[in-house]
This record gives C-alpha cells, structure tokens and sequence, in this order.
C-alpha cells in the first residue's frame, strides 16, 4: 500500500513539474510575442514606403497602410497579428515578395541541420575535453587542451571561417566551397526535408550525398570547435567542484579509478550543468549562426535575416526573430523540464 502511495506521489510531482513547466513556456513565448511586436511597431522602417516606394501618392500610401492595418490602434494590430500567426501567416517578405512563413520553411532546415550536427561533435568532445582536463589538471595536457579552448573563444569566427576557406578550399582543395551543393547538383535534388543529408540520400544520388558532406566539413567544423570550446571549460570546472565531495572521497578509498570516477560518479551527478551547458551552446548556434552562414553562403535563417536587415524588410525581421526566439525559450524549458524530472534532489 505504501509503494503505491508513493508511486502515485512521485507521477504527480512529476505532472506538477511538467505543468509549471509548459506554463512558464507559455507565458515567456507571450512575452517574446509582445516585445518583438513592440519593437517592430515603432522601429524607424516604414513598411508601406517598403512597399509603395518613396515617391507614391498620399492616396496609395494611405490606401496600402489601410489594408496593411497599420491605421489602426496598437493593440488591435496585435490581436491581428497574433490572429494570423495562430493561422500560419507570417506577412509577407517585401526583399524576396514571398509569404515570410514559406521563406522560412526554406531556410530554417538548413541552420538546423548545420547547429545540429555541430553540436553533436562539439558537445562529444567538449565532454571528453573538459572530463581530461579536470583529470590531469595542471599538466601540460589540462595546459594544451585550455589554450585550444582560450582560442576557440576570442578570435573571430567570421575571420576563422574566412581562414579554413582560404586553406582547406582554395589552397589545399580537400573540401568543397560555399554553400549547400555544388551547381551540378543544386538543381537536380528534388528538396524534400530541407535537410541536404537527407534529401540526398533519398535522391540515391551517391555523389551528391558525399558532396554535400564536403560541404558541411568547413561550416560544421567552426561552429563546433566554439561549442567545443565553452562546453569543455565549464566542464572542466563542474568536474573539479565534484572533486573533493564526500561521494568521490569513498570512491577513492574502495580503489575506484579516477577517470571511472569522473565518467560514473561525477557526471552523472553534474547532467544537470551538462544539459543546461549543452542547450545554450544549441540555442546559440541556432541565433549566432548569422556570421558563419554568410562566410560560407549557407542558404540557413541568418543569412535570411542578415539580407532582410540590409533590405529593411521588417516583417521578415520580426518572422525570423520570433522563430529563432521560439527555439531559444523551447530548448531552454525543455531542457529544465527534463532536468527537474531526471534529478530528484531539484523536486
């Protein structure tokens, strides 16, 4: 009777968590939607003279606000625009003449599957990285492995990128270029995901498959090695406060091994740290992508806003920064759910 007293109270501490959770969700996403509305009502760029250019009539100027709503109060216009949001309606893009929703449906796999990618080798090796770090801390390997870390944090990623072009494509030639696929290919792959990987494989195009790859090398390579560089030095830290813990201390005095303590003690006791390190290297790479894309000509959602930036396209502008704002506040609760859930000592 007991048992089941308990199992039924830990699944509604459980329920509870996930409840606060998606509340808290709900309530940042609301938040997020005011304040990039906010800003997009009153920012200098006017998007009727977007549309209608400088030298049109008072009467097609007013004619165009009219049917935009922007003649309306504030507060309706917000309903309005929250309204077809619940639609799908993004507006449409005044720089490519196309609804913003489909623009991104176009862009945003491509950021994804290049974040996605870098992650999983920048957060796998940052681990590692950072696990020997607090291992042999000191030597001359902690000393190596902190300066390649020091480095992937100051310079440029822009002037980073520009450099691996300039090596891996242009000189040496063991990569592709640019962008997603090469010409030969960039017409002749039916998109079906958005995902370059995947359509390739589907396409049975073996040759496109491994071009694609190559194309991925360069990008996916510097947005990792920044990842790799931010996961390993708070990993090493994290596993170093765990150093002189009561549970380590009788670990040691059983004769465990110090790299077991640190892979079967220590770190499950900091995936707390290690899920919350991991989800901000993610929601950076998905935000902070703008610089790498536009080095690399990748087709991804910052390239997309970096041109509607220079276009004045604020409806682009405001689609792209909700969708990114979106990733940002989902990763971030989905990440303190599972961490509440999986830690008993947080409930």
């Amino acid at each position: 009777m007991t048992t089941v007293i308990n199992s039924s109270s830990r699944l509604k501490e459980k329920l509870a968590t996930l409840a606060q959770g998606i509340l808290t969700l709900i309530l940042t996403l609301l938040g997020l939607l005011i304040i990039t509305f906010t800003l997009s009502a009153f920012s200098p760029v006017d998007p009727v003279l977007q549309i209608v250019g400088d030298h049109a009539s008072i009467e097609t100027y007013n004619q165009v606000k009219h049917e935009l709503g922007l003649d309306q109060p504030i507060y309706l216009q917000f309903f309005h625009y929250v309204g077809a949001l619940i639609q799908g309606d993004f507006g449409t893009a005044t720089s490519t003449g196309q609804p913003v929703f489909d623009d991104l449906l176009s862009t945003f796999p491509a950021t994804l599957e290049l974040a996605t990618i870098a992650l999983f080798f920048g957060a796998s090796l940052g681990i590692i990285f950072g696990v020997l770090c607090a291992r042999f801390a000191g030597t001359p390997l902690d000393f190596i492995l902190r300066i390649v870390t020091l480095l992937g944090s100051s310079v440029p990623i822009f002037w980073l990128g520009l450099i691996l072009l300039l090596l891996f494509y242009a000189t040496l030639q063991w990569t592709a270029g640019p962008g997603r696929l090469d010409d030969i290919y960039q017409f002749t792959i039916t998109p079906v995901t958005g995902f370059v990987l995947i359509d390739t494989l589907l396409s049975g195009d073996k040759d496109a498959f491994i071009n694609a790859l190559s194309h991925l090398i360069l990008p996916v390579s510097l947005l990792a090695y920044f990842a790799l560089a931010s996961i390993t030095r708070l990993t090493r830290s994290a596993c170093l406060n765990e150093m002189d813990k009561e549970y380590v201390t009788l670990a040691r005095a059983k004769g465990v091994s110090e790299i077991r303590i640190l892979f079967f003690h220590i770190l499950p006791n900091i995936r707390g740290v290690l899920l919350t390190i991991i989800a901000l290297a993610y929601t950076n790479m998905l935000e902070g992508a703008v610089l790498t894309e536009t080095v690399f000509s990748w087709p991804g959602i910052g390239r997309y806003l970096t041109t509607a930036l220079f276009a004045g396209d604020s409806t682009a502008i405001m689609g792209g920064t909700l969708v990114i704002g979106l990733c940002f506040v989902l990763i971030n609760n989905m990440t303190d759910i599972i961490i509440r859930l999986t830690d008993p000592r947080l409930r």
